[in-house]
């Protein structure tokens, strides 16, 4: 941190001034006159709160993603496949034992499954070639989509909530003040909240593992120079299965938290696979932090942007990931 405020001073003192001005919009009680420019506190409030723990989804989705894609340079396109298969297999897991943990933990164990098929039978065939890991990916994709319609037809499923996590929670944060002068607190799906906090937990013992275990010492030597990790007896293969089978079942578990708070229908592979691209061009690839960070932003950017411009929602994100190619190129929290 201090680093960067010494190389960025003036990025800091915006930095400083949006963290400030967001905390005055949040906890303090709002005058007419800004509820005419702004809309509603109530609004504001569950828009940012949304957009907060969509990013959390993001993020599952995309920490996957940039193990595999920013970090290993595997072009894994059929990502969002294992998604919405993880969200399926999930689901029939919970509608069978009616247990929402054990939903997760299949959901994992079944694209991790996947994932490894994927880079013993695939990937490990067409290293270096990032063209016909594309085109095949694609066409995985486009077989994967098939297959789970064929199984689970067109129908929209949405896995159940637990009774422990349904119901709302009171937030401490004014959202307006009755005729008598008492403040109405906002209230808020207990389920989202313990997505969020699960999804930061996992982004702090990936980086962890990452930057602070011989694993992750392993995994980023085998990266730089393959041969040379080889020849000093590390099973490289061995690490690169195990990193992708963790990335395709994070993946899974993302496809069951998506569907407790939104719904698994066809489609949504492909729409959290652009969401996935765009988190990971933002953040830069294979940086953990940079996958949170754009995910926090992409999934501000959707719900700000269908809460006060519906009309150019869909174009937003898109204007934010040119802005970040154009000004930095490698993403905002990856390396040179």
């Amino acid at each position: 941190m201090a680093d960067f405020i010494s190389r960025r001073p003036i990025w800091s003192i915006v930095i400083a001034i949006a963290v400030a001005l967001l905390l005055a919009l949040v906890f303090a009680v709002w005058s007419p006159g800004m509820e005419a420019v702004l809309g509603r506190k109530r609004v504001f409030l569950s828009a940012l709160f949304n957009g907060v723990t969509l990013g959390a989804l993001y993020f599952l989705v995309a920490s996957g993603f940039t193990l595999i894609f920013g970090l290993m340079r595997n072009v894994n396109l059929a990502h969002g496949s294992l998604y919405l298969f993880g969200g399926y297999v999930g689901y029939s897991a919970g509608a069978l034992t009616g247990s929402w943990l054990v939903a997760l933990l299949v959901a994992f164990l079944a694209a991790a499954i996947v994932g490894v098929l994927m880079q013993v039978l695939l990937f490990r065939w067409m290293e270096g070639e990032d063209l016909r890991q594309t085109l095949v990916t694609i066409g995985l994709s486009i077989i994967f989509a098939d297959l789970l319609l064929w199984s689970y037809g067109g129908d929209t499923f949405q896995v159940t909530t637990p009774d422990w996590l349904s119901g709302p929670v009171q937030l401490p944060f004014v959202v307006a003040l009755r005729s008598n002068g008492e403040a109405v607190m906002m209230t808020y799906p207990l389920v989202r909240i313990a997505i969020l906090v699960g999804a930061v937990a996992t982004g702090v013992l990936m980086w962890l593992a990452l930057n602070r275990t011989r694993v992750g010492m392993l995994v980023r030597a085998g990266v730089d120079d393959r041969d040379m990790l080889a020849a000093t007896g590390v099973r490289v293969q061995l690490i690169f299965i195990l990193i992708f089978a963790f990335g395709a079942g994070l993946a899974g578990v993302a496809g069951v938290v998506g569907g407790t708070f939104q719904s698994l229908q066809p489609g949504e592979d492909s729409k959290i696979l652009l969401s996935s691209l765009v988190v990971v061009i933002v953040g830069g690839m294979g940086s953990i932090p940079g996958a949170a960070m754009g995910a926090l932003i992409v999934g501000l950017a959707e719900q700000f942007g269908s809460v006060y411009m519906p009309t150019y929602a869909v174009m937003l994100t898109f204007i934010i990931m040119v802005a970040v190619l154009t000004v930095r190129p490698q993403g905002l929290a990856a390396r040179r």
